[in-house]
């Protein structure tokens, strides 16, 4: 039986490259009914993208997501910086499917601002070449990390996470995010925002944030490649979600919802968002 949950973020997801974890995530969507989706940004990678890549699984994430938002789900689309190519749709609205650079919400008389994150990337709005490349590195470390994680599990030891030991033993990355979360916040209170939440730094979190000014609700819905996580919304509460926590409890449902929909002509609606 599905979850019915008020408010679900997610971001990070990468569909089109090697590291993205598209069977995990369309099992988790297949197991909620969300009132309202969000997808915070880097859904699909425009910047990896490459035409003999995109498996099954990615297209059937896209499929679940359009069969959301021909139903009962409101669904908005916040570009980030991945999938940038989007932002020239910006207030496109098709049914309950909205496209947008930043989200405004009122949730239980409480003002939510939610937005990618990478405007504070310098990297990233500077020299977006060096910022290309670094994702390319990236998506190798995944591809190498997957590939020695096999062998782990054959060898029932656990898996290790190569980027998560990188980042919590580099003084520049752990600062790095610790600034990203503070001047959100600071943003956030400064503009009367009980609840900031971001991706695009790969960190799930939940903390408050407080200063002389006032205080407010940091969160990050993480990312579907190495933290598998989402954000959820329910009866005033927010949690984050971890799949590898709760995946006993998801059915393994590759059922495709929407068989109107040809994958080929899904793919070349993607490929031609990469052009």
């Amino acid at each position: 039986m599905k979850r019915n949950v008020e408010l679900v973020v997610i971001s990070d997801v990468h569909l089109g490259t090697y590291g993205c974890k598209a069977k995990e995530l369309l099992r988790y969507l297949n197991s909620v009914q969300p009132g309202t989706l969000v997808l915070n940004g880097d859904i699909i990678d425009i910047w990896q993208f490459k035409k003999s890549y995109f498996p099954k699984p990615h297209l059937k994430v896209i499929k679940k997501i359009l069969s959301l938002a021909t139903k009962s789900t409101n669904v908005y689309y916040i570009t980030g910086n991945h999938d940038e190519m989007f932002r020239k749709f910006t207030d496109f609205e098709l049914g309950k499917l909205k496209v947008c650079n930043k989200l405004c919400l009122t949730i239980n008389h409480k003002k939510t601002w939610i937005f990618h994150g990478d405007v504070f990337d310098a990297s990233v709005q500077h020299s977006k070449w060096i910022a290309k490349l670094g994702g390319k590195g990236y998506d190798l470390l995944i591809v190498i990390n997957n590939i020695v994680n096999w062998f782990l599990e054959r060898m029932g030891k656990e898996k290790y996470s190569f980027s998560k030991k990188i980042k919590n033993n580099v003084k520049k990355a752990v600062k790095y995010i610790g600034d990203f979360e503070l001047t959100a916040s600071e943003l956030a209170i400064d503009n009367h925002y009980d609840y900031v939440i971001c991706g695009h730094i790969h960190q799930p979190q939940m903390r408050e944030v407080t200063n002389k000014k006032g205080s407010c609700t940091y969160l990050n819905s993480g990312d579907w490649i190495e933290n598998l996580s989402a954000l959820e919304y329910n009866d005033g509460t927010w949690e984050i979600f971890h799949y590898d926590e709760h995946k006993h409890l998801l059915k393994d449902d590759s059922h495709d919802e929407i068989q109107d929909i040809n994958s080929a002509d899904l793919m070349k609606i993607v490929t031609s968002f990469s052009l």
